[in-house]
């Protein structure tokens, strides 16, 4: 039998705040209309509605919303963990979709599966939440995502 993982250690005491300040300066968050729900050491979750512009064809969240939401939130669990002076870039992400986006609710969770000095690499899942409250995972994504200092116009 395997242990369980241990939770990882910030290297900043301070990476709630800001994770929660680097998001609120996502405009693409604010324009999809997801919020940080909630921050801790390696996981982030971001939740958000289902709203009839950000559909595709027949109705349902369109792909690339969330592609978007699963990015920032396997992003935002990589920087949780990264040193204070550091910016987060995503190098490459693989989508699976698995079921229409219809909600009315969606969570984006993620988790960080191994934190690299340089690059991390995290696990996210889609969540749909349905009027009753029963969740169906709607995607996955595995991303790979680069902890970036020193480099001029990255905001940390």
């Amino acid at each position: 039998m395997s242990k369980p993982a241990a939770t990882p250690t910030p290297h900043d005491p301070q990476f709630a705040q800001r994770v929660r300040d680097s998001f609120a300066r996502q405009a693409v968050m604010e324009l999809l209309g997801a919020r940080l729900e909630a921050v801790g050491p390696g996981h982030v979750t971001i939740a958000m509605a289902h709203r009839p512009e950000l559909c595709q064809q027949h109705g349902f969240l369109h792909a690339g919303i969330v592609s978007t939401a699963l990015d920032s939130a396997c992003g935002y669990a990589a920087f949780s963990l990264m040193p204070p002076d550091a910016a987060v870039l995503t190098i490459e992400f693989k989508v699976n979709l698995l079921a229409p986006a219809r909600g009315p609710d969606f969570q984006y969770e993620a988790r960080v599966t191994k934190a690299g000095r340089t690059i991390s690499v995290v696990d996210g899942q889609a969540w749909q939440i349905a009027a009753g409250g029963d969740r169906t995972c709607i995607a996955t994504m595995t991303a790979t995502v680069m902890t970036v200092r020193g480099r001029e116009g990255l905001k940390h």
